[in-house]
């Protein structure tokens, strides 16, 4: 379900255009690779003491809608375009969370995002060409 976030980048170097499987306004929770090593790597090294949840902790990216990435890729390709045809993975998407509440980490152990949209996108682009 959340394989657009990818694809659509690829898409848009290879054709400039995209059919997305999800519907507009449909947000779901994301983190870019970058920052999901980088919690791994910091959790890892936080001292003991400061690890209270000894289970799991949520991570939590960005969450955005195939719509908002479209626009972020125009700033770089601007006859980019993004049509929406969707399938059974809407109803996937529709039952997830929009987004996840990560602040735990963020007490325990000082997690902070790095990648925003604006800042995937140029690092996608960049990278995929």
């Amino acid at each position: 379900t959340t394989d657009y976030a990818v694809d659509i980048y690829h898409k848009a170097l290879d054709s400039k255009s995209y059919e997305c499987f999800l519907q507009k306004g449909t947000y779901l929770p994301m983190m870019y690779m970058d920052d999901a090593i980088r919690a791994t790597i910091e959790l890892m090294e936080a001292p003991a003491e400061s690890i209270k949840i000894r289970s799991s902790y949520n991570l939590s990216g960005i969450s955005f809608a195939p719509e908002e990435v479209a626009e972020e890729i125009k700033k770089y390709i601007p006859e980019f375009d993004i049509t929406y045809a969707p399938d059974f993975r809407q109803k996937i998407a529709d039952s997830w969370p929009a987004s996840i509440d990560d602040s735990d980490a963020e007490k325990d152990w000082g997690w902070k995002l790095k990648f925003n949209l604006a800042k995937m996108t140029e690092d996608m682009l960049n990278n995929l060409k």
